[in-house]
């Protein structure tokens, strides 16, 4: 799960490997950046194709499926999962609403300026760790 304010480098998400045996040799926060650049880039395209007011909440590749929940002031959750995985939004809208309310937002001595270390605060990993571990589609 990435949690991020309009930074990419607040990420919560650890290395990841990609498919076959090769490893991914992107840093955390490279692959961060990267996350966040195509959240972007996607965001805008869409803005100018579409006639309407549209929201883009995941996309699928082949090896992997991107899960978007965006906050009104502006957080962006995401999740990435197996491509043939259902929408998990909801899942990042409960964690929007549960762990992170609870031990980020209501918590004052965690700064909300999450940008050079994302979100150091371990009731809310464990949380988050508890709640995606019980998901069917994890399990």
């Amino acid at each position: 799960v990435i949690a991020v304010g309009e930074d990419p480098s607040a990420s919560t998400v650890p290395p990841t490997t990609s498919a076959g045996s090769r490893t991914n040799t992107l840093t955390f926060d490279e692959e961060a950046k990267l996350v966040y650049g195509v959240i972007l880039s996607l965001r805008n395209m869409i803005k100018k194709l579409s006639r309407r007011d549209e929201q883009f909440t995941s996309y699928r590749t082949s090896t992997y499926r991107l899960h978007l929940y965006e906050t009104l002031s502006g957080y962006k959750f995401v999740m990435l999962s197996d491509p043939s995985t259902d929408g998990l939004r909801f899942v990042l809208r409960q964690i929007y609403s549960g762990p992170f309310v609870d031990y980020v937002a209501r918590n004052p001595l965690v700064s909300m300026d999450s940008r050079e270390q994302g979100i150091d605060n371990e009731y809310f990993r464990a949380s988050v760790d508890r709640m995606i571990r019980g998901l069917s589609v994890f399990a």
